[in-house]
């Protein structure tokens, strides 16, 4: 026999309402995780990571070549980036002299966002040695893009595409 201070307790039973309450709360918590990655991958990076891949694929090929183009030209270059914005290039040949007379365009921004990024046109300051300004620039990491020109509307012969890192 129990003791007289201890209740005794029924099982309760499950009705019909408690099996629907559950149902219905299941389904919703899967309903709204689901929503929240839907929102999440529909709100973020893309995944895009060229512009007209389809095109640019139609052409791999000519790039493939253009890239053996630009191996034997031999040309060796020198990039410093300042945290002041200023950029210098220095190309030379494969005998050390300067590269003269070339157009040099290019863009400088942050490798996962398209936010940041600056265009860069170069002038010839001394032999070889190309310059461009840009805004100051914070610490972190840095993408450059350049494509060397021998002149207005001319294809690019050289291209340059450089990871740079500043230092906090």
């Amino acid at each position: 026999m129990n003791p007289p201070s201890l209740v005794e307790r029924r099982p309760r039973n499950v009705n019909g309402r408690d099996v629907l309450a559950i149902f219905l709360t299941f389904f919703a918590a899967i309903f709204a995780v689901n929503g929240a990655f839907i929102y999440a991958a529909v709100s973020t990076h893309t995944g895009l990571v060229a512009n007209e891949p389809y095109r640019k694929g139609l052409a791999y090929n000519e790039r493939i070549l253009a890239d053996e183009r630009q191996a034997q030209l031999g040309w060796s270059e020198r990039l410093e980036l300042g945290r002041d914005g200023h950029l210098m290039l220095a190309l030379t040949e494969r005998d050390s002299r300067p590269v003269r007379g070339l157009r040099i365009q290019g863009v400088l921004g942050r490798a996962a966002t398209n936010r940041h990024d600056i265009n860069l046109a170069f002038a010839e300051k001394a032999p070889g040695q190309y310059e461009a300004q840009a805004p100051e620039i914070a610490a972190g990491s840095w993408l450059i893009s350049l494509e060397v020109r021998t002149g207005e509307g001319a294809q690019p012969i050289y291209r340059l595409r450089r990871r740079l890192w500043l230092k906090p």
